[in-house]
């Protein structure tokens, strides 16, 4: 009850700043116009591409986090190489990278704003496989919704400050919105991981480093650093990147001191954020500084004092070009910013003393004597003036970085990995089909051409490849189609409204209906490591306010269910009963709630081995009651075979066999 009202405290906060949020954008886009271009991405109503679905989703916030991401996506793109991955950002300037850097070979959008509407539109219009998140973007509804869906969330790159892990615990039931809802967790370092852990994150979690020490330098910045170093021949060059109100000022001061003993002395003063433009170059007239705004396309001459670089993407030709490097953010409060981009250029780096955000890496910086702390103009002057007389001494601290950068590499190899071994190893083989009103799931491995696939019994009969079938409550059709062997069901209705709409559900999305939830959660359960048939295909059908569905499973060969052994005098051993037991508790400590556990919904094959099938109308579920309950369903499905057959081979010390199985699994 307390996390349903938090979620509507969330809700109600979301929709009240959507005014807000959209006043903001206009408002940016007089400066920029991207702000107000492609609004129905905001909020999911634009149309997708058919090769889009079934794919991952990568979302990286803006311009950095699409830097960093690249060679995640480009390695993701190589692991599977048939899927289309969606790369979605929240900014006009990531889009661009995102777009440069892959055109068409991703489906690129942006990330709707965080309501359910247009998350619930998201989902249903890609059906991800996965979805992969950069950082801390943790939406709540977005978590939320993927999780309901069983679509698992994957946050990589994970940072967690000293600073913002106490706002998290501040507001600890809205960040438990997003906290309980993450699958994975990939931190950048262990004081992360540990933040998580210590807010009570239930995803795995693990450290796989920092994706920034792969980062891959855009083609683009090559041809930038050729155009600009013939003008710069012969001259000192003084970048600050990423700047902040009250930092431009210093700077400026700074490099005002500066010109009188080093009189060819170059700035390049590059603003954080786009709507400072203006505003910095004004503090340069203001101070009487000849300059040249990148965004005019002028050359710089030797009578140009500085370059106010007011492009955006280009941060890392000017870092090249640098004699030092001071990284802003730093000067105030704001917690720095990233300062990798310059260590793997191998440059002197300055900052000043607000460095949270990037704590770890400074941290080895000091170790390894490959930053200048600075805490104002005075003390920017006079080390930046050591820096530019002892040219030596700074390549030897931008030597010094890069080798640090060089060694904490690896993280794109390292997450690359994880994530591939975290989902089933049939996700490369996964494909959504849409026409008209259905909707189909399938494995491209098994089913080679779409057309292949159909889920009407008449269809396999005619290809003469129907095995057999299983009279239940209602048929299930054993086939074989090339080299595998499956079972085919339709979804029908139980109870007294069964005889009246029979296998009519009433309409519910695609992630949400019987079949697709079914699918879902078989692969859920495959990632754990359970024994459960491996999902080959489903079917959802929409007819108005209602829809039909089917589902493929890999059939377990040469198994029989429980309750057909025993009824058939077949008695299990005290080892194998325990075992059953081991079983059910590993589902349960994975949270899997079967929703109708007995005696003909567990398998065992010729090997010994235990399995249970039909999956429909289960879920993930908090550990609870419903555990216990669970058992005592089998219990009463055992005790009605007996009741029914006369050689039932079922003793109640073999309940407690399996009962001493479950405890001894759950109790480790």
């Amino acid at each position: 009850m307390p996390q349903l009202f938090f979620r509507c405290c969330y809700n109600i906060f979301i929709y009240l700043i959507m005014l807000p949020a959209l006043g903001y954008f206009l408002l940016r886009s007089r400066k920029d116009p991207a702000y107000r271009q492609r609004m129905a991405e905001r909020f999911a109503l634009q149309q997708v591409p058919a090769a889009a679905m079934g794919g991952i989703v990568v979302h990286a916030v803006s311009m950095g986090e699409v830097v960093a991401a690249t060679p995640l996506i480009k390695a993701l793109q190589q692991q599977y190489p048939q899927l289309t991955l969606t790369v979605t950002c929240t900014t006009p300037t990531g889009s661009a990278r995102i777009v440069s850097t892959f055109a068409d070979s991703v489906y690129h959008c942006y990330l709707p704003l965080d309501t359910p509407g247009a998350v619930r539109r998201f989902l249903h219009k890609l059906q991800p496989q996965a979805v992969v998140v950069l950082e801390t973007e943790l939406w709540p509804n977005l978590l939320q919704q993927c999780r309901r869906a069983l679509i698992p969330t994957i946050v990589v790159n994970a940072r967690l400050s000293a600073r913002s892990a106490r706002g998290y615990h501040r507001f600890y039931a809205f960040s438990r919105l997003a906290l309980d809802n993450i699958s994975l967790l990939l931190a950048q370092d262990s004081a992360t991981a540990r933040r998580f852990k210590a807010l009570g994150c239930k995803a795995q979690l693990s450290v796989a480093g920092n994706l920034k020490y792969d980062m891959t330098v855009p083609a683009h910045t090559d041809s930038l650093v050729a155009q600009f170093r013939p003008q710069l021949t012969g001259r000192k060059v003084w970048v600050a990147g990423s700047t902040h109100a009250g930092e431009d000022e210093q700077l400026i001061s700074a490099y005002q001191q500066l010109s009188v003993e080093f009189p060819d002395l170059l700035l390049i003063l590059v603003p954080r954020h786009p709507e400072r433009f203006a505003a910095v170059a004004q503090l340069l007239s203001d101070a009487g500084l000849n300059t040249v705004r990148r965004s005019e396309q002028r050359e710089v001459t030797a009578d140009c004092r500085v370059l106010l670089g007011d492009s955006m993407g280009e941060l890392l030709a000017w870092y090249q070009l640098a004699d030092v490097v001071f990284i802003g953010g730093s000067l105030i409060a704001r917690g720095g910013h990233n300062p990798l981009e310059a260590m793997c250029f191998a440059k002197p780096l300055q900052t000043g003393p607000h460095v949270f955000n990037f704590a770890q890496a400074y941290q080895w910086l000091q170790q390894a004597d490959a930053v200048n702390w600075v805490t104002d103009a005075a003390s920017l002057v006079s080390n930046t003036a050591m820096l530019l007389r002892l040219p030596q001494q700074a390549a030897e601290q931008g030597v010094a970085a890069l080798a640090l950068y060089q060694r904490h590499g690896g993280a794109c190899a390292r997450i690359s990995n994880v994530i591939s071994d975290y989902l089933t190893s049939d996700s490369g083989n996964f494909r959504v089909r849409r026409a008209a009103n259905v909707v189909q799931w399938y494995d491209a491995q098994v089913f080679h051409q779409p057309e292949q696939l159909s889920f009407t019994a008449a269809h396999w009969q005619q290809q003469q490849a129907v095995i057999g079938q299983s009279r239940g409550r209602n048929i299930a059709w054993f086939i074989r189609h090339n080299a595998t062997e499956l079972v085919m069901r339709h979804y029908y209705r139980g109870g007294l409204i069964g005889k009246l709409v029979n296998d009519n559900f009433s309409y519910q999305s695609v992630l949400a209906s019987r079949a697709m939830q079914e699918f879902n959660l078989l692969r859920y359960m495959q990632r754990c490591g359970l024994p459960v048939p491996r999902p080959l295909a489903a079917q959802y059908v929409r007819h108005g306010l209602f829809y039909r569905a089917d589902i493929m499973i890999a059939l377990i060969k040469d198994s029989r269910d429980l309750a057909t052994m025993l009824a058939a005098g077949t008695a299990l051993n005290a080892a194998q009963w325990h075992q059953v037991g081991v079983v059910i508790a590993r589902f349960h400590q994975q949270g899997v709630y079967h929703s109708d556990l007995n005696c003909h919904n567990i398998l065992l094959d010729s090997s010994g081995q235990v399995w249970l099938i039909d999956f429909d109308k289960c879920a993930i579920r908090q550990h609870g009651d419903w555990m216990q309950q669970n058992l005592a369903r089998l219990q009463r499905s055992l005790q009605k075979e007996q009741g029914l057959h006369a050689n039932f081979s079922w003793q109640q010390h073999d309940w407690q066999a399996l009962l001493q199985g479950y405890n001894q699994q759950i109790n480790g």
